[in-house]
């Protein structure tokens, strides 16, 4: 299961994970509350705050997959990082100080999502630098544990600390612990990874990673089916936060607690993927039949009829989704050449953030017009939907390609 923690720059990498992670969910914890509370409880102002910190990624995450093939993985990311601890510093002044304002977190959430729209692709590929192509997706799955492991504590710190101190505390927090991460790219030994040869620079290399995906039925179906249930069913980040305020009437310690319940569910997912990462390369059936089960699970929590039922429902709905997630992240980074992977990161990364623009407008006019619950229902049934026809057409595509094998015998 920490197979990949015997690699000495993954561990430093690892390590740096863990502190900043859960400064980070501490951080969004405190942003979503600080919002909804600044619009009085308004769903859609907090739908415009998801829109806009996602919104870059629809911009950038491409070139961003471009750019991080060509150069330096490790000094991209630390450089990014500088500018992330930078701008967690600032909203926490803004908050400490009284000063904020709704647009002020407008601006900083549309800050950070062009600063994520860099990093996250350049980190998803740098991944594979650190422990070679054999350990790829039992170190994606490690990673996404820690992720998962600080979705536990970072909400749960925040509900109560928000409530004792106030959400700016959590910023500056945040901010330091940043700190850990660049410790860990600074002590790394550049000697030690796994580089592939670089790209250089030229024309239509953007074009050329679009076509290496089209040509790969098994990639398109993957990228396809990460865009409609990462846009329409993954919505959590909003919809818990309605949930909790709107549907339960609880205050930020309820919807911190909601959120800790999804993520012990994503972190034991998460623990269950490094598991069958070290044993093997994860299945198309496997990335299927999650997501069908996140929709189910997602339709059938939507019922439940009080806070604590619809809390324990989430543990199962969180270890589906994060099944899904990791088994597609690991299919994609096993199955691309070394020279392709940043531009083909930086697409997948589009599939997966790119709709939450979208999704995250939808869901607050979703909740605000049919009800806090309906973000749930919607989601669910969008993502069983797409399974099924994901899956009906890989089961074409393969059927075609037999007759083609067939024929030329």
């Amino acid at each position: 299961m920490f197979a990949s923690l015997r690699v000495r720059n993954y561990r430093l990498f690892f390590a740096g994970q863990v502190v900043s992670n859960i400064g980070t969910w501490m951080q969004r914890t405190a942003q979503d509350w600080l919002v909804f509370t600044l619009s009085g409880n308004d769903p859609v102002a907090l739908g415009v705050a998801v829109a806009l910190q996602f919104l870059p990624t629809l911009l950038l995450s491409l070139w961003a997959g471009v750019l991080a093939d060509r150069v330096d993985k490790r000094k991209l990311l630390f450089a990014i990082q500088v500018c992330i601890l930078a701008q967690a510093a600032v909203l926490g002044g803004l908050a400490v100080s009284g000063a904020v304002e709704l647009w002020h977190v407008y601006l900083l959430c549309f800050i950070l999502g062009t600063l994520s729209a860099l990093e996250v692709p350049t980190r998803q590929s740098f991944v594979a630098e650190l422990v070679g192509k054999d350990q790829v997706a039992n170190a994606v799955a490690l990673n996404s544990s820690v992720f998962n492991m600080a979705r536990i504590v970072g909400p749960a710190i925040a509900g109560l600390a928000i409530v004792a101190v106030g959400e700016g505390w959590l910023f500056l927090g945040n901010a330091v612990s940043t700190l850990a991460v660049l410790a860990g790219l600074a002590a790394m030994r550049p000697g030690e990874l796994y580089r592939g040869k670089a790209v250089a620079r030229g024309k239509g290399q953007l074009r050329e990673g679009l076509r290496y995906v089209r040509g790969r039925p098994d990639l398109m179906a993957i990228m396809l089916l990460m865009l409609f249930v990462s846009t329409f069913a993954i919505t959590f980040f909003t919809s818990l936060a309605v949930v909790a305020g709107n549907v339960f009437g609880t205050e930020a310690d309820g919807y911190g607690m909601l959120s800790t319940l999804l993520a012990v569910g994503t972190f034991g997912g998460a623990l269950l993927s490094a598991r069958r990462g070290s044993k093997g390369k994860p299945s198309m059936r496997l990335l299927l039949g999650a997501a069908m089960a996140l929709g189910v699970l997602e339709l059938a929590t939507s019922f439940m009829p009080t806070y604590l039922a619809f809390g324990l429902a989430l543990v199962p709905l969180g270890l589906a989704t994060i099944t899904f997630l990791n088994t597609a992240n690991a299919l994609v980074q096993t199955s691309v050449s070394p020279q392709m992977r940043g531009r083909v990161m930086g697409l997948y990364v589009l599939m997966v953030m790119g709709g939450n623009p979208i999704g995250g407008l939808l869901t607050g006019w979703m909740a605000e017009t049919f009800g806090g619950r309906s973000p749930f229902y919607i989601g669910g049934t969008v993502a069983m939907l797409a399974a099924v026809i994901c899956a009906a057409a890989m089961a074409k595509a393969r059927g075609d390609h037999l007759r083609d094998l067939l024929r030329l015998g």
